[in-house]
Order: structure tokens, then sequence, then C-alpha cells
């Protein structure tokens, strides 16, 4: 067991701090980002990391240079938000779970990246930090495929219970513990944060690439005028769409028209939507949704 110090921030970086913890651990420091505003409303939150070390006991702080002063052994570095100076990497060696096969996906967004560019795999790795973006050596990775219908948000989850095996695993007998590392290998790509605007949905592409950027769980379109957020469609890929409608190819509509419950999208493919969110209402199913707004022959999506 170690004397660790952790930095971590979103809800992805929770089950790791909790992994540590009950693997016994002793976790003298939590260092997470400030609190903010999250969701609507004026009042500031803590991040998930704080909510959740404070539930545990464990003292936290916003103020990096602090794991300096608590005797720590070793840090641990999961979706932290920032990058570490050498100044405290010099005084305390610290390990990064990522969640990519390095030094594919360096970077903020592996996760999305790999799906958007439709990857058949992915990982994490454990690796020593650097002051450099994801460039450091690494003690131990681990490989998964990616789901041919699986969102972000379910292969995020996957890599951190992922990850949660390789920290407990390897920081068993403490820093002295971890394997020799090894250099990263291969041609780097990096994983630039996801932009508003690529969540829009262009109904002039295939229907294979709209299905990637709606498994982010963020996608949107208009629909007269107001946006719609699309959770879950359906696509060429497969051999039936529910109700048991075969997917059928487009007919040269213009992208976006609707033809029942599908979209005309590029290159002659269709999506079949499954559930939607229209502005200022609830998640519905797509049917129900069609059935309140009943769209006309001019009625097209992104309009």
């Amino acid at each position: 067991m170690a004397r660790l110090v952790y930095l971590g921030t979103p809800e992805a970086a929770v089950t790791p701090l909790r992994a540590l913890v009950g693997a016994g651990h002793e976790v003298a420091l939590v260092v997470t980002r400030p609190d903010k505003r999250r969701g609507r409303g004026s009042e500031v939150a803590p991040s998930p990391v704080k909510a959740a070390a404070v539930e545990l006991g464990l003292p936290v702080s916003v103020a990096l240079e602090d794991v300096l002063d608590v005797g720590a052994e070793l840090g641990v570095v999961v979706a932290y938000g920032r990058i570490i100076p050498s100044a405290v990497l010099d005084r305390l060696a610290m390990v990064n779970v990522h969640f990519s096969l390095l030094p594919r996906w360096r970077g903020a967004a592996p996760v999305e990246r790999a799906i958007l560019e439709g990857d058949a795999e992915t990982g994490v790795c454990l690796m020593a930090v650097e002051a450099g973006l994801d460039t450091g050596r690494i003690y131990a990775e681990a490989t998964t495929a990616i789901g041919h219908e699986e969102t972000a948000d379910a292969l995020r989850s996957r890599l951190v219970e992922i990850g949660c095996g390789l920290l407990v695993e390897h920081l068993r007998d403490g820093p002295a513990g971890l394997p020799p590392p090894r250099d990263q290998s291969g041609t780097p790509s990096y994983a630039e944060k996801i932009r508003p605007a690529e969540l829009e949905l262009d109904w002039r592409q295939p229907a294979s690439d709209l299905r990637r950027v709606i498994r982010l769980g963020r996608a949107w379109t208009t629909f007269r005028g107001r946006r719609l957020r699309i959770l879950e469609a359906t696509g060429p890929a497969d051999a039936t769409a529910p109700g048991g409608h075969a997917v059928s190819e487009g007919t040269g509509a213009t992208p976006g028209s609707l033809d029942g419950g599908e979209v005309i999208a590029g290159n002659g493919t269709r999506l079949r939507l499954v559930a939607v969110q229209p502005e200022g209402k609830r998640p519905m199913a797509a049917l129900d949704w069609l059935h309140g707004v009943r769209p006309g022959p001019g009625d097209a999506l992104g309009e």
C-alpha cells in the first residue's frame, strides 16, 4: 500500500478514487478543479471528485502545489484537466490513467474521438506523467473492442473499470511495484475537445457518420427553427430497424427530409429516429414526437 495524492475532476475520475481507497491506499490529499456553475441556476457546485472525496472524509484542495506538502509517495492522475508543470513533477512522481491506446488520441477527448473516427478498438494506458501532453512512458495497458452501437458514456464507463483494475493491480506494492515502463510507439494523434459545431448533424453526411455523432450523446439538429436533440437512431448497418421495417435506401430526396420515422441522409442512406428531445421538453420516443408535430411534405430536419 502507498501514501498517495489524487488529482481528478469529472465523474469518470470518481470510481478510480474509490477503488484506491477500497484497496487500502492512504489518500493524503485530493486535488481537483474549483467549484463552478454546473447546469442551470447561479449556484456553484463542487466537482464530482470533490463531492466523492468529502463523502470519503479525504482532505481536498484546488491548489496543485499542495501535493508537495503531504509526504506522498506518488500522485495518481485521472482526468484532472490541467497539465502538471515540471516544477511539481520533479519533486513528486505521478502516474496517469489515460483512456486510449497511446500515442493514439493524446488529449482531452480520446473516447469521443475514437468513436467519431470509427476505431474498432481502444483501451487504457497507465503511464508516467510528464510535462508534455500525454507523452509519458507506459507502465501497462489494456485493449478493448468498441461496440458497433456503443455510446461514449457506455464506453467511458467500461474504460474506467478497466483503468481501476490497472491501478489496483500495479500499485498493490506501491510505486516500487510498478513494472519497467516502455516508450510510446507509433504516430501520435490528438483528441481535441469536441466543439459544439461538431455535434450539429449535417444531413448531407452518410448515415454511418451521423450515427457516430449521435453516439456521443449531445447531437442536435433543428426543426421548424427550434433545436431538436437526436438521442438515438438506427441506420443502414442494421438488418432491421425498430418495428420490423427494413432500413431502405434514400430516394434522392433532400437530405434531412422526413419519410415516416426515417430521415434522408447523404449518399442515399437513411436514419430511423428512435429517441429525441425537443427544445424545452423531456426526452421522448421519436414516433411520439412525429405524431405531435405532424411533419408536412416540405418539412425537413436542419431547417
